[in-house]
């Protein structure tokens, strides 16, 4: 028995923020119903490269879930989906704040069919404010979180985010985490509720060490100035001889002191607080005489808080080898891994990707 075995889903999202987080309701047992437009579906789908049918980007996030294809501003389209609003737990949607209720489907609407049911709005900005029908993407979000200015690179610019974190960290974890908490509450009150998720609000906790140092006493802090900002040659990425780069986390003095120790590094440089730019540029020197392999095959052996710098073919390597696949018109692939413990989700074993309106029958059936 999964936690949200019979617990039902209609996911009205796109793209990447919404559709993450239902597939973390579906391996958790919840029947995840997709709303797709009904020509085109979840813009997701047209990405490259593609697995079966679709793409495998939306293989990824989307596999295990039901489709749904539907002209939702066609006339009758709400009475269609009525029968599925009544029997719904949870509704997913990620449009700007407005637009599900000028369709019909906003949660006063969709309330007054179904007193139970937790209505998760996700949006950049919230569905309130200023800022509340503004555009964004991740990086507008973190930028301004404050987030991105704590490093910079050697030019002063702050550097791309390696991934959609905002999306993720501000939009696709506290949507769960919120669905949950309303699941519970609901089991005591009996009556659902709105969930206002937005993903420029829910960033600060990225930030919790400098606001309590900048709130605390003032002492804002700086890139390339701070432990964590690249001020002190203990916390930084080195390059390698040839070419790849190493990251030293080594923050405590037990493990900066092994590694030291590990790479040879003069006494008389090991200050790193005293002198930080000696210090980095010693370092710098030590590792740049050697390739990745050698660096690897010591911090295998040491426990300093080291590693090389992985590629994402070289951190892929063993998704291959993965116990829950994807399947699409024949073809496989390792599915996405979740943050997510065996005991609270699905067994493993396959899971298939929807093709664009596979579920429409569930239209035409009772609650």
């Amino acid at each position: 028995m999964t936690p949200l075995a019979g617990i039902k889903v209609l996911d009205f999202s796109t793209l990447l923020p919404g559709p993450l987080a239902t597939l973390m309701l579906a391996e958790a047992g919840a029947q995840v119903i997709k709303i797709e437009r009904e020509a085109a579906g979840d813009e997701m789908r047209h990405r490259r490269p593609v697995l079966g049918a679709a793409s495998a980007s939306f293989a990824m996030l989307n596999g295990g879930k039901r489709s749904i294809a539907i002209d939702l501003k066609a006339p009758g389209a709400v009475a269609r989906l009525t029968p599925l609003l009544a029997a719904a737990d949870v509704l997913v949607e990620q449009f700007r704040p407005g637009v599900m209720a000028r369709l019909g489907l906003g949660y006063d609407a969709v309330r007054a069919l179904n007193p139970r049911i937790i209505y998760c709005s996700l949006t950049g900005y919230g569905q309130h404010g200023d800022r509340s029908q503004r555009a964004g993407h991740d990086l507008n979000y973190l930028a301004e979180s404050g987030i991105t200015s704590l490093v910079v690179g050697a030019d002063g610019v702050p550097p791309l985010p390696p991934g959609p974190i905002a999306d993720l960290v501000g939009g696709s974890y506290p949507l769960v985490i919120n669905v949950l908490l309303a699941l519970m509450q609901r089991e005591r009150s009996e009556t659902g509720c709105f969930l206002d998720i937005a993903m420029a609000d829910n960033l600060a906790p990225l930030g919790y060490w400098a606001l309590a140092r900048g709130l605390g006493d003032g002492s804002w802090p700086q890139p390339n100035a701070d432990a964590i900002t690249g001020g002190l040659a203990r916390y930084r990425h080195y390059r390698t001889r040839d070419g790849r780069f190493i990251a030293v986390g080594a923050l405590e003095e037990k493990f900066w002191r092994g590694f030291c120790d590990l790479i040879g590094l003069p006494e008389d440089d090991r200050d790193d607080r005293a002198h930080p730019a000696t210090t980095i540029e010693a370092v710098a020197a030590i590792i740049a005489s050697h390739d990745a392999d050698h660096w690897q095959r010591l911090f295998e052996t040491h426990d300093i808080c080291c590693s090389v710098v992985k590629t994402m073919q070289e951190a892929a390597a063993g998704l291959a080898d993965g116990d829950l696949r994807l399947a699409a018109q024949g073809q496989a692939m390792p599915a996405l891994p979740l943050p997510m413990a065996d005991a609270v989700r699905l067994p493993a074993g396959t899971r298939d990707v929807p093709l664009l309106g596979e579920a429409n029958a569930l239209l035409e059936q009772s609650p």
